[in-house]
C-alpha cells in the first residue's frame, strides 16, 4: 500500500503534514516552495488510503447511498455544493469514528454553523486551524484536505491502528549476456566454467598425468646428467606455434555480475567525468549568457530612466487629462440623473394632459351632437306603440272576462229553473 510505504507511524505523518503546511494552514509564517501548490494532491491521496483503512465504503458510502470520491476529489473544483455536502458528511463520520459524538449534517443546514462545529471539534483534538472558516465553504482546496486528513489520523489513533514497516518483494535480476572477451571474473563461477570446459573439450586439453610423467622422466634424466649444462633443445618457432595453438584453450571466459559494486563504482566515475566535462562546456555558455542578460538589463534600465525623464511632462499632462475626464464623467452622471427625473415628470404630465383632452372632447361632442335627441324620440315612439298594443290586449282580456261572466250567469239561471219546476209538479200531485 502506498500509504504504508510512505510513513511508519501516524505521529510521523502528522509531523510531516504540519511541517509541509507550516503548522496548519498559515501561509505567512513559513516560506513555501514552488511545489506547495501541489501538496494537497499528495494529502488527498493519503486521505483516500486512510479512509479505505477505516472501511468508509462499507460503513458510510453504502449506507448513505453516496458515490466514492476520486483520488483528487477535494483537490479540484467540480461542484461546490456537492463537494461541501460530501466534506461535511465525511467530517461528521470521522469525528464519530474518533470517539466524539457529532450529529450528521443535513443538506439544508446552515453551512457556517456546520463549519464552526467541525473546526471546534478539530481544535478539541489539539490540532491547529489558523485559517478563516470561509476557506471550507467551497468544499475543495488545501484547507479541506488538511481538515479531513487530521480527522482521519485521529480516527486511526482512536481505533488503535499502527503503521507497519513495508515489505518489499524479492526481485530476480536477469543476467546480461556479455561477449567472451570481457576481462572481469566472478570467482564463484570459475571452477564451474573450468569443469564445463573440461567435459566439453576433453580432447583439446592437455592430460596433466601425462605431463607429470614426462616431467618426472625429464627430471630423472636431468638428475642423471647433472654434470651436463642445462640447455633447451626446443625450437623457438615451434614453441611460439604451440603457444598460439594452446592460447585460446587457456583463455578464461569471465561474465559480469550486475550486482557487483565495482560496476556501480565504475558507472559513477563515468557519469561524474561526463558531468564534469559537460559542466566545463556549459559553464562558459551560461556565464556568457549571464553577462549578456546583465548588460541587456542595464541597457533596458537606463533606457527606461531616459524615457521617463523625457516623457515626464507628457505623463503629468496625461494625469491632468485623466482627472478632468473623471470630473466630466461625474458631471455627466449627475446631469444624466436630472434628465432622467425630468423625463419621468414630463411623461406623467403628458399622460394627464391626454386624459383631460379626451374628457373635453367627449363633453364637446355630447353638447353639439343631436344623436341623443333622436334616440329619445325613437324611444318615445316605441313606448307609444307598446302602449297601444297593451290597450288592445287589455280590451281583449276584458271582453273575454265579460263573456265568461255572462256565460257563468246564464248557467246559474238555468240551474235554478231546473230545480224549481220539479217541486211544483210534486205539489200538484
Amino acid at each position: 500500500m502506498a500509504a504504508a510505504a510512505a510513513v511508519v507511524t501516524p505521529s510521523g505523518l502528522e509531523d510531516g503534514v504540519s511541517r509541509s503546511r507550516g503548522e496548519g494552514a498559515g501561509e505567512g509564517t513559513v516560506e513555501r516552495g514552488p511545489g506547495a501548490a501541489y501538496h494537497m494532491f499528495v494529502v488527498m491521496e493519503d486521505l483516500v488510503e486512510k479512509l479505505k483503512l477505516l472501511r468508509y465504503e462499507e460503513e458510510l458510502l453504502r449506507k448513505s447511498n453516496l458515490k466514492p470520491p476520486s483520488r483528487h476529489y477535494f483537490a479540484l473544483p467540480t461542484n461546490p455544493g456537492e463537494q461541501f455536502y460530501m466534506f461535511s458528511t465525511l467530517a461528521a463520520w470521522l469525528i464519530n469514528k474518533a470517539g466524539h459524538p457529532f450529529e450528521q449534517p443535513q443538506e439544508y443546514d446552515d453551512p457556517n454553523a456546520t463549519i464552526s462545529n467541525i473546526l471546534s471539534e478539530l481544535r478539541s483534538f489539539g490540532r491547529t486551524a489558523d485559517f478563516p472558516p470561509s476557506k471550507l465553504k467551497s468544499g475543495y482546496g488545501e484547507h479541506v484536505c488538511y481538515v479531513l486528513d487530521c480527522l482521519a489520523e485521529e480516527a486511526l489513533k482512536y481505533i488503535g491502528f499502527t503503521w507497519k514497516r513495508p515489505s518489499y518483494p524479492m526481485e530476480e535480476l536477469e543476467e546480461e549476456t556479455v561477449p567472451e572477451d570481457d576481462a572481469e571474473l566472478t570467482l564463484n563461477k570459475v571452477d564451474e566454467e573450468f569443469v564445463e570446459e573440461e567435459t566439453d573439450n576433453e580432447e583439446n586439453f592437455i592430460d596433466l598425468n601425462v605431463l607429470k610423467a614426462q616431467t618426472y622422466r625429464l627430471d630423472m634424466n636431468e638428475s642423471a646428467k647433472q654434470e651436463d649444462i642445462l640447455e633447451s633443445t626446443t625450437d623457438a618457432a615451434e614453441w611460439g606455434l604451440e603457444v598460439e595453438r594452446v592460447l585460446p584453450q587457456l583463455k578464461v571466459t569471465i561474465r559480469t555480475d550486475n550486482k557487483d559494486w565495482r560496476i556501480h563504482v565504475d558507472q559513477m566515475h563515468q557519469h561524474k567525468s561526463g558531468i564534469e566535462s559537460a559542466l566545463k562546456e556549459t559553464k562558459g555558455f551560461l556565464d556568457k549568457l549571464h553577462n549578456e542578460i546583465s548588460r541587456t538589463l542595464e541597457k533596458i534600465g537606463s533606457r527606461e530612466k531616459y524615457i521617463n525623464n523625457q516623457l515626464e511632462h507628457l505623463v503629468q499632462e496625461y494625469r491632468a487629462a485623466q482627472a478632468q475626464l473623471s470630473e466630466a464623467r461625474e458631471r455627466y452622471q449627475q446631469g444624466n440623473g436630472g434628465v432622467t427625473e425630468r423625463t419621468r415628470l414630463l411623461s406623467e404630465v403628458t399622460e394627464e394632459l391626454e386624459k383631460v383632452k379626451q374628457e373635453m372632447e367627449e363633453k364637446g361632442s355630447s353638447m353639439t351632437d343631436g344623436a341623443p335627441l333622436v334616440k329619445i324620440k325613437q324611444s318615445l315612439t316605441k313606448l307609444k306603440q307598446e302602449t297601444v298594443q297593451m290597450d288592445i290586449r287589455i280590451g281583449v282580456v276584458e271582453h273575454t272576462l265579460l263573456q265568461s261572466k255572462l256565460k257563468e250567469k246564464s248557467n246559474m239561471t238555468r240551474d235554478m229553473h231546473a230545480t224549481v219546476i220539479p217541486e211544483a209538479a210534486i205539489g200538484s200531485y
